[in-house]
């Protein structure tokens, strides 16, 4: 479990092809410190497990050809920057979402950029994350909590702060980036209860405030 507060930026240092695997070496940088074999670190938001002791400060992870297909971790080359956060221990601080790494599917970066005074980024994404979404709900774009700003029938936009917009990798993204997407845990619940007690075919295509207050999750 993740809380979609990255500890810092790493840089790939090696992409190497294992036959349905692919070891992935990632600079860690001090956080190399406090990492061993077995533990789980959030790379773009993805939970993988580390295979040995970091050496040198880099840390090597292994990903599954289906990982590498659902993710954007497949775009991965020598060179590239990944956000980096390890798991959740108990009695942290949770600033931002419970996020598990469970990536939900790739989104496709529409616009990225300054918007009267805000830097706005939007995605499209795909229906079955969209319905999952709420307006000012979280969700996790690359790993990073963010709040939904705007949502629409194709995709939503956040406003990134300078702070995240200084620590991330978001000053890169341009429109065609692929970008990992999760959506809050808690919505996705929300919605199981909702489409059981009324049926999946009744089930509005979004989470609405409305529609919550009418089944009993308002105030």
């Amino acid at each position: 479990m993740f809380t979609g507060i990255v500890e810092r930026s790493g840089t790939v240092r090696a992409v190497e092809p294992r036959g349905e695997r692919t070891l992935l070496r990632v600079d860690l940088g001090p956080l190399a410190d406090g990492c061993r074999a077995g533990d789980s670190v959030a790379l773009n938001g993805c939970c993988l497990t580390l295979v040995a002791d970091p050496e040198g400060g880099a840390g090597s992870f292994e990903a599954v050809r289906e990982t590498l297909n659902l993710t954007n971790l497949g775009d991965l080359r020598p060179g590239s920057r990944v956000h980096l956060e390890r798991a959740l221990r108990a009695g942290d601080r949770l600033g931002g979402h419970f996020v598990q790494g469970h990536i939900d599917g790739v989104g496709v970066v529409r616009s990225a950029g300054g918007v009267e005074g805000d830097w706005v980024l939007s995605v499209a994404a795909p229906p079955a994350i969209l319905r999952n979404l709420l307006h000012k709900g979280s969700v996790a774009v690359d790993g990073v909590s963010l709040t939904v700003a705007s949502l629409d029938d194709a995709g939503f936009t956040v406003a990134i702060i300078p702070h995240t917009l200084e620590v991330t990798t978001f000053g890169a993204l341009r429109p065609g980036s692929r970008v990992n997407l999760e959506a809050d845990l808690i919505g996705k619940w929300v919605r199981r209860i909702l489409e059981e007690r009324g049926g999946a075919a009744a089930a509005p295509p979004s989470l609405t405030r409305e529609r919550l207050e009418a089944e009993g999750f308002g105030s």
